[in-house]
């Protein structure tokens, strides 16, 4: 998969994948209403404050890519947008409702656990529990013509793994491992200042015993 796809270009081909499955009497948007599916207050993560003109600019972007279609309906002066991203028959990219569901909520809510998952991707496919999203996250992760995702390491007070798309370019899973604990005194051994004291305790020693060998 060779996408490098920027973090404003997520957004709205994640909001436009949203609106088609959620709203599509409202399908396809547009400029004024993508700015404000962007920008949610809800289903967002993180929440954005993209202007007219970022989304414009975007929106061009991912035009001169072929991954949105500009369309203005019949008497219609307004330009409306469709994504061209998947399940379009423009593209080679083709998803289940359910891997299209889970990437959807991937793109416009960044890196989610299979349980988080469940529950937000139902809004857009019929997923009847846990093991069915992980599944779909293994055959994206393992796809050839992917991967799609990829599986974060655990954070502490987690108890599953959270997962990422990769449309935005390959991710560094390291920079998300747990950082070690801070070791604790006993582990780091004395202290300067003891060490010290040890020290003097031992000079003050070495100096009885040499005193008493003089005397001898």
């Amino acid at each position: 998969m060779n996408l490098q796809l920027s973090a404003p270009e997520i957004r709205v081909i994640g909001c436009l994948i949203e609106k088609a499955i959620t709203t599509p009497d409202q399908y396809p948007l547009s400029l004024n209403a993508l700015v404000n599916a962007c920008n949610q207050k809800s289903n967002r993560d993180p929440v954005m404050e993209l202007d007219e003109r970022t989304v414009q600019q975007t929106l061009d972007a991912l035009v001169r890519k072929h991954l949105v279609l500009e369309k203005s309906g019949f008497g219609s002066r307004v330009p409306k947008y469709q994504h061209r991203f998947c399940n379009t028959g423009f593209g080679s990219l083709e998803f289940t409702p359910q891997a299209t569901a889970v990437l959807c909520e991937l793109m416009v809510r960044g890196p989610q656990t299979p349980g988080e998952l469940r529950g937000r991707a139902s809004r857009m496919a019929e997923i009847h529990d846990v093991s069915e999203v992980e599944n779909v996250l293994q055959a994206l992760a393992t796809r050839t013509d992917g991967p799609f995702v990829v599986r974060l390491p655990r954070e502490a007070g987690r108890r599953d793994s959270r997962y990422a798309h990769l449309f935005s370019g390959p991710i560094d899973v390291s920079a998300f491992e747990e950082e070690p604990p801070l070791p604790t005194p006993e582990a780091r051994g004395p202290s300067l200042t003891e060490r010290v004291t040890q020290l003097e305790h031992l000079v003050e020693q070495l100096r009885a015993e040499l005193d008493e060998l003089r005397k001898q």
